[in-house]
């Protein structure tokens, strides 16, 4: 019981980071040193997935080339005895890890970028992890959480995260029926629903765990806003088949589809990051304590 198979649809535009994105893919912006994309890969790694499958477009041939292998850097730093750095680029995509890049045609919603990864996901259950949502578990990454719950029920298995209800409006919320704390077993999901209207203040975010029974449903689903089709009223004639559970992770999650977002996790994981970490930490110190003077009348004379 098993998820071997991790997609990632990286497919999108980024337009909320244009102009950086104009000639990057979104999903190669940094946290501190490394790639979103990165970090999920990671993360998938860490649950046991051993095949990332990546739908892409023309657009997205960086994140091709970050997860290919430089024979010519590797050189190089081998030759000038920077064996940190050489580690750290050998460990970009670890032994045992494959990749397939996988075109999708029309960015017609992400329902439609999971039903690209049929050829390769097959008759398999899999995970999808949404890269710009950057996720720092509690005590072991949030898909690794995710795969303990699936071993124990094999179902499909969605992240989901409490949020203010008045931003109701921007995720799938659910409406649930609690198993246990921190588990429940999905009875109805509703896509960005006015305050008003939202079953719970419970919002799906970029981790799910899926049966392949998902891409038949996509098949048959049309297309709703934007004329897009949507993933989550494929889940919802799921749960018409088969039992779909809802898991509140235990960790920080980084909206780095957001500008505020991205930067929250910037100085948050750089924080915690082993060599900057303390070095930046009294900086932030000192430049909030020259923020504080500058607004005290007093410092100023006024």
């Amino acid at each position: 019981m098993r998820i071997r198979k991790a997609v990632f649809p990286v497919a999108g535009l980024g337009t909320r980071f244009l102009p950086a994105t104009k000639a990057s893919a979104k999903e190669m912006l940094p946290v501190v040193d490394k790639p979103l994309v990165q970090y999920a890969v990671k993360e998938a790694i860490a649950a046991g997935a051993d095949e990332m499958i990546f739908i892409t477009s023309h657009t997205k041939n960086s994140i091709m080339d970050h997860f290919d292998r430089d024979y010519e850097l590797e050189s190089v730093l081998e030759a000038k005895g920077k064996e940190e750095l050489l580690k750290s680029v050998r460990d970009v995509l670890p032994p045992g890890i494959s990749c397939v890049f996988i075109r999708q045609p029309e960015q017609l919603g992400l329902g439609q970028a999971i039903s690209c990864a049929l050829p390769a996901v097959g008759d398999q259950d899999f995970a999808v992890i949404l890269a710009d949502d950057l996720i720092s578990g509690a005590f072991q990454p949030c898909m690794a959480q995710m795969q303990r719950v699936y071993q124990e029920y094999g179902t499909s298995v969605l992240a989901v995260q409490r949020v203010p209800w008045e931003e109701t409006h921007k995720y799938g919320i659910v409406e649930v029926e609690e198993i246990r704390p921190g588990l429940s077993e999905i009875r109805g999901i509703v896509e960005k629903p006015d305050p008003d209207k939202a079953p719970s203040n419970l919002a799906v975010v970029g981790r799910y765990i899926l049966t392949p029974r998902i891409f038949r449903l996509i098949e048959k689903t049309k297309p709703g806003a934007g004329g897009e089709i949507q993933l989550t009223d494929a889940i919802e004639a799921l749960m018409g088949e088969q039992t779909v559970l809802a898991y509140e992770f235990e960790g920080t999650r980084y909206d780095c589809g957001s500008k505020f977002g991205y930067l929250k996790a910037n100085v948050e994981m750089g924080l915690q990051h082993p060599d900057i970490g303390e070095e930046f930490r009294g900086y932030l110190k000192q430049l909030t304590s020259e923020w504080t003077e500058s607004d005290d009348p007093k410092a100023t004379g006024s």
